[in-house]
Protein backbone atom coordinates (compact mmCIF):
# COMPACT_ATOMS: atom_id res chain seq x y z
CA UNK A 1 0.00 0.00 0.00
CA UNK A 2 1.10 3.46 -0.91
CA UNK A 3 1.19 6.15 1.83
CA UNK A 4 -0.57 9.46 0.82
CA UNK A 5 -3.80 10.56 0.06
CA UNK A 6 -4.99 6.88 -0.96
CA UNK A 7 -3.39 6.09 2.20
CA UNK A 8 -5.11 8.56 4.45
CA UNK A 9 -8.29 7.91 2.83
CA UNK A 10 -8.25 4.36 3.71
CA UNK A 11 -6.79 5.18 7.48
CA UNK A 12 -10.33 7.39 7.65
CA UNK A 13 -12.53 4.27 6.16
CA UNK A 14 -11.26 2.25 8.88
CA UNK A 15 -12.12 4.47 11.61
CA UNK A 16 -15.22 5.16 10.52
CA UNK A 17 -15.88 1.53 9.86
CA UNK A 18 -15.23 1.04 13.93
CA UNK A 19 -17.72 2.67 14.64
CA UNK A 20 -20.40 1.37 12.58
CA UNK A 21 -19.24 -2.26 12.13
CA UNK A 22 -21.72 -3.45 14.62
CA UNK A 23 -24.28 -1.77 13.15
CA UNK A 24 -23.35 -3.75 9.66
CA UNK A 25 -22.90 -7.36 11.66
CA UNK A 26 -26.64 -6.59 13.33
CA UNK A 27 -27.83 -5.61 9.79
CA UNK A 28 -26.74 -8.76 8.06
CA UNK A 29 -27.75 -11.14 10.82
CA UNK A 30 -31.24 -9.69 10.88
CA UNK A 31 -31.50 -10.40 6.88
CA UNK A 32 -30.56 -14.31 8.14
CA UNK A 33 -28.53 -16.12 10.29
CA UNK A 34 -24.90 -16.23 9.25
CA UNK A 35 -21.47 -18.07 10.18
CA UNK A 36 -18.31 -15.87 10.60
CA UNK A 37 -17.10 -16.19 6.81
CA UNK A 38 -19.74 -14.86 5.49
CA UNK A 39 -19.22 -11.69 6.87
CA UNK A 40 -16.62 -10.35 5.98
CA UNK A 41 -18.30 -11.82 2.08
CA UNK A 42 -21.28 -9.88 2.55
CA UNK A 43 -19.31 -7.11 3.68
CA UNK A 44 -16.51 -7.43 0.86
CA UNK A 45 -19.46 -7.26 -1.51
CA UNK A 46 -21.23 -4.22 0.14
CA UNK A 47 -17.59 -2.14 -0.33
CA UNK A 48 -16.39 -2.73 3.02
CA UNK A 49 -12.93 -5.14 1.89
CA UNK A 50 -11.26 -3.35 4.74
CA UNK A 51 -12.59 -5.52 7.41
CA UNK A 52 -10.73 -8.34 8.16
CA UNK A 53 -12.03 -11.63 10.24
CA UNK A 54 -9.55 -10.25 13.13
CA UNK A 55 -12.14 -7.45 13.90
CA UNK A 56 -15.33 -9.32 12.98
CA UNK A 57 -14.56 -12.47 15.42
CA UNK A 58 -14.35 -10.48 18.93
CA UNK A 59 -17.27 -8.46 17.74
CA UNK A 60 -19.38 -11.13 17.39
CA UNK A 61 -18.06 -12.63 20.91
CA UNK A 62 -18.58 -9.55 22.46
CA UNK A 63 -22.39 -8.88 20.92
CA UNK A 64 -22.94 -12.15 22.22
CA UNK A 65 -21.92 -11.55 25.49
CA UNK A 66 -24.14 -8.36 25.66
CA UNK A 67 -26.87 -10.35 24.56
CA UNK A 68 -27.13 -9.03 21.07
CA UNK A 69 -26.79 -12.20 19.00
CA UNK A 70 -27.12 -15.75 19.93
CA UNK A 71 -25.37 -18.46 18.15
CA UNK A 72 -25.77 -22.43 17.33
CA UNK A 73 -23.73 -24.68 15.64
CA UNK A 74 -24.94 -26.43 12.48
CA UNK A 75 -23.40 -28.69 10.07
CA UNK A 76 -21.11 -27.64 7.25
CA UNK A 77 -22.98 -28.32 3.56
CA UNK A 78 -19.57 -28.86 2.76
CA UNK A 79 -19.11 -31.86 5.46
CA UNK A 80 -16.67 -30.45 7.00
CA UNK A 81 -16.93 -29.11 11.09
CA UNK A 82 -19.94 -27.59 12.03
CA UNK A 83 -20.32 -23.88 11.54
CA UNK A 84 -21.31 -21.50 14.34
CA UNK A 85 -23.69 -19.22 12.98
CA UNK A 86 -24.92 -15.97 14.44
CA UNK A 87 -28.80 -14.61 15.23
CA UNK A 88 -30.52 -11.50 16.08
CA UNK A 89 -31.85 -11.67 19.78
CA UNK A 90 -34.77 -9.15 20.50
CA UNK A 91 -32.07 -7.14 22.34
CA UNK A 92 -30.95 -7.03 18.91
CA UNK A 93 -33.27 -6.23 17.04
CA UNK A 94 -33.73 -3.28 19.48
CA UNK A 95 -30.04 -2.13 19.27
CA UNK A 96 -30.36 -2.19 15.60
CA UNK A 97 -33.63 -0.16 15.36
CA UNK A 98 -31.76 2.21 17.46
CA UNK A 99 -28.50 2.17 15.93
CA UNK A 100 -29.86 2.56 12.43
CA UNK A 101 -31.63 5.83 13.88
CA UNK A 102 -29.14 7.22 15.18
CA UNK A 103 -27.21 6.56 12.22
CA UNK A 104 -29.57 8.11 9.71
CA UNK A 105 -30.00 11.41 11.92
CA UNK A 106 -25.65 11.31 12.31
CA UNK A 107 -25.13 10.71 8.23
CA UNK A 108 -27.59 13.58 7.75
CA UNK A 109 -25.77 16.35 9.89
CA UNK A 110 -22.38 15.39 8.34
CA UNK A 111 -24.05 15.07 5.04
CA UNK A 112 -24.82 18.75 4.97
CA UNK A 113 -22.14 19.75 6.84
CA UNK A 114 -20.12 17.91 4.15
CA UNK A 115 -22.08 19.78 1.26
CA UNK A 116 -21.97 22.81 2.50
CA UNK A 117 -25.61 23.10 3.33
CA UNK A 118 -25.90 23.51 6.79
CA UNK A 119 -28.51 26.52 7.12
CA UNK A 120 -27.58 28.45 10.50
CA UNK A 121 -29.25 31.06 9.66
CA UNK A 122 -26.65 33.39 10.44
CA UNK A 123 -25.02 34.98 7.46
CA UNK A 124 -22.08 36.29 9.30
CA UNK A 125 -17.99 34.98 8.52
Amino acid sequence: MTKGLSGAGDQRRSQLLRGVLDLCLLSLIAERPRYGFEFAEALAAGGMELVSDGSIYPLLARMERAGLVSSYRAPSPSGGAPRKYYRLTEAGRAELSAGRADWQAFAGAVGRILTGTESTGDSTP
